[in-house]
Order: structure tokens, then C-alpha cells, then sequence
């Protein structure tokens, strides 16, 4: 362990209240214990502990460093537990429920990616319902939950929130796919595809082309958002998502994200969460971790793209 004589030291120092006392309980002598509390006090400039006629006691700033010294133990024990439960979990499983559009998008991605580097653990990814999401990790029944505008609940601790603004989707060779950002009522001069008015995604749009005075009559409505990237490749219209549902599409160049130019548009905040009070498996918190890397390079790699 790195530094453990030094952290060790000190904190038996700690316990015991003597040098002698937490040389004997070290096995080690006075001396060799005496030399780290000197080599440590000298070094941050400040004694840690105050020498008193029937042993020591911590200072102030000895309670500080106290306490940093048993987190990094502590820290350094679970890294161990980790590394222990990682080869255990190779052959191990992990759940994500998301929604239909995560499960077409970025979702399969990082699933592959994770699968190259850990082939023997078993992912599982299931297309649910937002009130199924939450019911499933609360329940204990999935490890992960990833999903859009995903309601408060004390028995859900956030891992990552991010604002998912939705913006004008449309085929490489669509006329407006060269603009840096483009108003809603240029849109409208196009064929739409707009989410089914079942989905949140249909009222956020709603609103927007409302707020921005344009009367629209989508030429498409579906509950599927396959479909209304399918028909965006196509090149029949312009749908209305945000860029973690086209990752793969955007990453392959068949489809092409345009910012939507005004404050009309609602928020879309995309969430992944846990269940509160448990903690994660080693292959559910990589997998998470793979995840917030993913979401986070979506949204730079195409920041630097011109909003594409």
C-alpha cells in the first residue's frame, strides 16, 4: 500500500495516545515510530499532536490529517474489495432499463464497448416505461436507470444529470443540415416527424413551435423514435430528439443535429440514476462510469462539430 507505514504509524499513534504504546501494538520500535510523526510534522510545518506529561494528544491540525489518513485507508481497502469483487464479477451480470429511443442510441454503444473490454459479465438492457424505470431500481430488479425527465424520488440517488436539448434531426443531404442553428419556422416549410402525443417529446415540440408563433401540422406521428430516426435517414422530414438518441446515427454520418435557434424549446434533462442506500456492483458502477464518459463526449464531440 502506498505510504501504509507512514498512514499506519499515525493513526496507531492516534489510538494509542504513546509512541511507546503504538510501537509495542506495531510490533516495530519507539524510534522508527518517533522518526515518522517527526519526518511528517516537519514536512506540512505544524506538530500533530501535543506532548503531554502522560502521552500525546492531537492538535488541530493533527485531527485534520487524522482524518484524511483513515479515508485513505479506508479508500485503499475498498480499491482492494473492488479489484477482488471485479474478478469475481467477470462472469457476472449487470441490468439498464432505459427507453426506446436510449435503447436505439447510445445505450447499445457503450453496451458493445463494455462487452469488448469485459466479454464474461452479461448485460442486461431493457426498454421500459419511465414509471417501470423507477420501479425496477428502487425494487432492486435493475442495477442502472437512464432515462429522460425522470421524476424526484427519495429512494433514487442521481449518478448524472444533463440537459438533452432536443434539436431539428434531419438527413446529411436535407437542405437546412448546413445551418449552425436554424429557426422552427423554417422548419415548418419541410415535412415533420413529430413523437406520438402520448410522449412527453410531442408536447415539448408543441410548445415550442406555439412560443414561436408557427402553426404546424406534422406530415409524421409515431411512439416509436426508431421509426422517426428511420424516416429522418430517408430523408421524409425533420424529427425532433436530442443527440444521445442519434449517437450511433451521428457517429456513422446518416444523420445530423441541428440547434434550434430561439428559447422556445423545453427543457430535456437526461438522468442516470441508482437505487439510494445501495451500492453498486463493480461491473454496474464501470458500466456506469462508461456511461457518464459517453454522455459527456456525445455532447463535446458534437459541441466541436457546430452543434451537427
Amino acid at each position: 500500500m502506498l505510504h501504509s507505514k507512514l498512514l499506519r504509524y499515525l493513526d496507531e499513534v492516534a489510538r494509542s495516545g504513546s509512541i511507546r504504546a503504538a510501537a509495542a501494538r506495531l510490533n516495530v520500535a519507539s524510534s522508527a515510530v518517533n522518526k515518522q510523526v517527526l519526518m511528517i510534522e516537519k514536512e506540512i510545518g505544524v506538530p500533530l499532536f501535543e506532548r503531554l506529561p502522560r502521552g500525546l494528544r492531537l492538535t488541530p491540525a493533527g485531527e485534520l490529517m487524522l482524518a484524511h489518513i483513515r479515508q485513505t485507508i479506508n479508500d485503499y481497502k475498498n480499491v482492494e474489495a473492488d479489484i477482488r469483487d471485479l474478478q469475481d464479477t467477470q462472469s457476472g451480470e449487470l441490468t439498464l432499463c432505459t427507453t426506446n429511443g436510449l435503447a436505439g442510441g447510445i445505450a447499445p454503444q457503450v453496451a458493445a464497448q463494455f462487452s469488448e473490454r469485459y466479454p464474461r459479465i452479461r448485460i442486461h438492457v431493457r426498454v421500459q416505461f419511465i414509471r417501470d424505470i423507477m420501479s425496477a431500481v428502487i425494487n432492486g430488479d435493475a442495477d442502472l436507470g437512464l432515462a429522460y425527465n425522470l421524476p424526484t424520488d427519495p429512494s433514487l440517488r442521481i449518478l448524472e444529470k444533463m440537459e438533452a436539448r432536443l434539436g431539428a434531426v434531419m438527413s446529411p443531404g436535407h437542405p437546412l443540415a448546413a445551418m449552425g442553428s436554424v429557426p422552427l419556422s423554417y422548419c415548418a416549410s419541410y415535412p415533420l416527424i413529430f413523437a406520438d402525443k402520448a410522449m412527453l417529446l410531442n408536447s415539448i415540440m408543441t410548445d415550442a413551435f406555439a412560443g414561436a408563433g408557427v402553426e404546424v401540422r406534422p406530415t409524421f406521428s409515431t411512439n416509436s423514435i426508431e421509426t422517426m430516426k428511420f424516416l429522418a435517414m430517408a430523408g421524409r422530414g425533420i424529427a425532433f430528439l436530442s443527440r444521445f438518441d442519434i449517437a450511433e446515427e451521428l457517429r456513422m454520418g446518416l444523420l445530423t443535429y441541428v440547434h434550434i435557434r430561439g428559447n422556445t424549446v423545453g427543457s430535456n434533462s437526461l438522468t442516470l440514476v441508482q437505487r439510494d442506500k445501495r451500492s453498486l456492483g463493480v461491473a454496474a458502477r464501470l458500466f456506469a462510469e462508461d456511461l457518464f464518459n459517453a454522455l459527456h463526449s456525445t455532447v463535446d464531440d458534437n459541441g466541436r462539430n457546430g452543434g451537427k
